[in-house]
């Protein structure tokens, strides 16, 4: 499929290693649902892909400023596309750049209020051929220590960093969290169906936290069909 339309925006995505998923959508629908919109004024998206959580949160937080970095050229070059065809392209501004070059290069003392990340996973597995997907799908290039210290060095005091990851990432990632001075605020374990084991969680941290909000949503449920409502069009009308 070489485009993905939503109800405000298309994804284009031939020249993306990582195409729309319902990952991206998920993430992209849930991330600081907890949080008042107003609050929301800087964001950043790690490893942007297409775009998709780029735009989803230039959609939900409409005065918030986004920042996307992908270190895949081909991807922020079409990730830019797809947000100069979009309603949110002056909320938005695309870089190629890895998490590190950005700390390393950017003004690291604007901290942001919501980050968020469908992050590479795949740790000690065999390698794709494809190198754009290795990257992509791989935690070589951004290892999750350098993540969750990334994510605290740019977070702002009351902002959240939101996930989602692979169940069997779960524990690594909350382990890394920890040695990165995080705290653990939300917990979502995503099943197919109810009664099944999670496939996905998403996660919610912050600086400051006072105990962990858990709960479990369903891919077949009204939940997810109501997270996700303002996305997605009715089936007879997807390209």
């Amino acid at each position: 499929m070489s485009n993905f339309s939503f109800k405000r925006f298309t994804i284009h995505q031939e020249r993306c290693a990582m195409k729309v998923g319902t990952d991206g959508v998920l993430i992209g629908a849930w991330a600081a649902t907890g949080m008042a919109t107003a609050k929301v004024g800087r964001i950043l998206d790690i490893g942007t892909g297409t775009g998709l959580i780029a735009l989803m949160t230039a959609q939900r937080f409409p005065d918030a400023k986004v920042v996307a970095i992908d270190i895949d050229e081909h991807a922020t070059e079409q990730a830019k596309e797809n947000v100069k065809a979009s309603p949110f392209s002056h909320n938005i501004s695309v870089l190629h750049k890895s998490l590190q070059e950005y700390i390393k290069e950017e003004n690291t003392e604007e901290r942001f209020d919501l980050i968020v990340c469908n992050p590479p996973f795949f740790d000690n597995s065999l390698v794709c051929p494809d190198p754009r997907r290795t990257t992509a799908r791989h935690n070589s290039t951004l290892p999750f220590a350098t993540l969750m210290k990334g994510a605290m060095t740019l977070l702002a005091d009351d902002g959240v960093f939101s996930l989602v990851i692979p169940s069997e990432c779960r524990q690594k990632i909350e382990d890394e969290a920890i040695f990165a001075g995080l705290m653990l605020k939300r917990r979502v374990a995503v099943v197919t169906k109810e009664g099944k084991k999670p496939k996905r969680y998403l996660l919610e941290f912050g600086i400051k936290g006072n105990g962990i909000d858990e709960s479990i949503l369903s891919l077949g449920g009204d939940e997810y069909r109501t997270l996700t409502a303002d996305f997605y069009l009715p089936k007879a009308e997807k390209s």
